[in-house]
């Protein structure tokens, strides 16, 4: 009886996972068709996901389906799904139109401004409780599986997932339309030669994909409650579905979302093991397997299980922007912010200390990055994992081995230069955005571990009471420390990107061919950039533990590294001030705006968009622009 019962349950976690499958591929494949033709990374698709849940939260309660039979129900999921798709037409229209020429990063700069646009709009017109869809009709009870219950609204997710795909498959194949987005996908300048409209194609394609994504939303109406992190929670599993199973194809997204669902279904069967005496609970990491899978594919398969390598890649001898140096008079005017800075504690108060020591915290997040995504060319999703790391470096030390505040702020950048060793041997070998996803999916491992290894972790609880060393508790004495230490690494790092191993770097970035023929090892050149960069996102980790005498999983989250980016980008990639200015402004804008409204998202979100439109190339970038416009003029 015992072995017929546990057959039973897995059968079930085997439909289980079924279902989960055909609820992520409908989100998933939307991305995908997206970024197959308009190559977006479109991070706003769980915005139209969490959207569609919500507008059809609204209509299947508007609409009484009793009165309108099944109709009403089903009618309004459907509806919901047109008006999101509606919504993402004017979203390209207005906004992404205007930027296709702009580098893919800034794209994904804009799409994050939407996102926070939208949650706060949704906040405003629903409010933050978490709302319970209705049942579906007609779907209320279960079949038996030998002797174990299966919801039939889950065997009617088990049958959406494939009906969907058969109809994009007939639609891509059997319909002139679907003609021309394959052909767009595989190359998009020979369709515009041929002469298409490539604005209505596009606008058509992002219709598509904001309608499916917000199906998938209103098919999740009986399964779980609608709320405001629904965005979030979904779109890193379906870029890790896109991933795997190859950016552009709908069937490696089914492919993919089937494999990673059944994995996760059947984690509970993964026995535990005991590492150095250490109890690791593998069945409990259900959060892990995907981001583990996406590593090794990219590892293996750049391209994905069904994806095919894009006809756009860059070729040889295409240059990026010089890094220019700062002009001396901008130099004076840095020496005079910093004798300000210097002073701040005999002007402001305890408050502004806090604020000036977390802006210059994330001075040194933003320049790590910087080091390898504008002299090294490597964009990086996840660069939150060395904060994090370097975070937790120093909270363990502290909480575990009662470790002085000196030895933890060791421990952090050691910590995150390990990891950034082992992930940055894997990171070099891809290019593009498939570098980015495979940063995304190590430290996507990485927050996982933080937040299910409880036992070493303290997982969602944190490690509290990490407190800095008597001679460093007071605000200004803090504020001092970290003056000295970020401004010191980021004179470090541009140091590094003016001696012979920068200009190799920017070598190896701009003609990675070239380079080689010269003799320069190009992937030992950037593996040691990638592990540079993490050093010092590790100490900024540090510091930002015994600043806020706590640690938390969320510091090595998607949102962290979210933040990093757009520091970066808003600063401008292309200049050595340009990080350091983007977290001045990202950091000012989110504390005043924070401290002004309570709808401060959606107000940081139109200001990013505006900055985008506005400044291309960044605020520092743009003010070079115009410095060295002036100086030609005078000359």
């Amino acid at each position: 009886m015992g072995a017929s019962l546990r057959m039973d349950f897995l059968l079930v976690q085997f439909l289980n996972g079924l279902a989960s499958a055909s609820s992520l591929f409908l989100v998933a494949s939307g991305l995908s068709i997206i970024f197959g033709v308009s190559r977006i990374v479109n991070f706003a698709h769980g915005s139209f996901y969490m959207l569609g849940a919500y507008v059809a939260w609204t209509l299947t309660r508007s609409l009484d389906w009793v009165a309108f039979g099944h109709l009403g129900f089903w009618g309004g999921i459907v509806i919901a799904a047109l008006v999101v798709g509606l919504l993402g037409v004017l979203v390209e229209i207005l906004l992404l139109r205007r930027i296709y020429q702009a580098p893919e990063l800034f794209q994904l700069l804009a799409t994050f401004g939407v996102v926070l646009i939208v949650q706060d709009a949704t906040l405003w017109l629903w409010g933050a409780q978490d709302l319970l869809g209705p049942r579906a009709p007609g779907m209320r009870g279960a079949f038996y599986i030998l002797d174990q219950r299966f919801p039939q609204y889950e065997a009617l997710l088990i049958v959406v997932g494939p009906a969907v795909l058969g109809l994009l498959w007939l639609l891509f194949h059997r319909t002139r339309w679907g003609t021309l987005v394959r052909a767009a996908t595989l190359d998009r300048e020979m369709v515009a030669a041929l002469g298409v409209d490539q604005k209505l194609l596009f606008t058509s394609v992002f219709f598509l994909g904001s309608f499916l994504a917000a199906l998938g939303g209103g098919l999740q109406l009986p399964r779980e409650p609608v709320q405001l992190n629904m965005d979030l929670a979904i779109i890193a599993d379906a870029f890790v579905v896109v991933v795997v199973g190859g950016m552009g194809s709908v069937s490696g997204a089914y492919l993919a979302a089937l494999l990673i669902a059944e994995l996760q279904a059947f984690m509970l069967f993964v026995p535990d093991f005991t590492l150095f005496g250490v109890r690791i609970a593998i069945s409990k990491m259900t959060l892990i397997p995907s981001f583990l899978v996406m590593a090794v594919v990219l590892i293996v398969r750049p391209y994905g299980l069904l994806g095919k390598p894009p006809a756009h890649a860059r070729v040889a001898g295409a240059v990026e922007p010089v890094v220019r140096a700062t002009p001396v008079e901008l130099k004076w005017l840095g020496v005079a912010a910093l004798a300000i800075l210097a002073l701040a504690p005999a002007y402001t108060g305890d408050y502004g200390l806090i604020v000036l020591t977390e802006i210059l915290i994330f001075v040194l997040v933003a320049a790590s990055l910087h080091f390898i995504m504008g002299p090294g060319g490597m964009a990086s999703f996840g660069h939150a994992a060395y904060f994090g790391l370097g975070a937790y470096g120093a909270a363990l030390m502290t909480k575990h081995l009662a470790a002085p505040m000196g030895a933890g702020l060791a421990a952090a950048p050691l910590l995150a230069g390990v990891f950034g060793v082992i992930f940055g041997w894997f990171c070099v070998r891809l290019s593009g955005v498939y570098l980015a996803m495979l940063t995304l999916a190590f430290a996507q491992i990485v927050w996982s571990i933080t937040f299910q290894w409880v036992a070493m972790t303290g997982g969602d609880n944190g490690l509290l009471g990490i407190w800095p060393a008597s001679w460093a508790a007071g605000k200004a004495a803090y504020f001092y420390l970290s003056l000295v230490l970020c401004i010191a690494g980021a004179l470090a790092l541009r140091r590094v990107i003016y001696a012979p191993f920068g200009y190799a770097l920017r070598a190896s970035r701009d003609s990675p061919l070239r380079a080689e023929a010269i003799g320069i090892d190009v992937m030992r050149v950037q593996w040691l950039a990638f592990v540079i960069a993490a050093v010092f996102a590790g100490l900024a980790g540090g510091l930002f533990a015994y600043f806020k005498g706590s640690v938390f999983p969320t510091y090595a989250a998607i949102p962290k590294s979210v933040d990093a980016l757009m520091m970066v980008l808003l600063g401008g990639v292309q200049t050595i001030t340009g990080p350091l200015v983007g977290a001045v402004v990202y950091m000012g804008l989110h504390e005043q705006l924070v401290r002004l409204t309570e709808l401060w998202r959606l107000v940081l979100g139109a200001s990013i968009i505006a900055l985008v439109l506005a400044f291309p190339q960044g605020i520092a970038g743009f003010a070079m622009r115009l410095w060295l416009k002036g100086k030609a003029e005078d000359l």
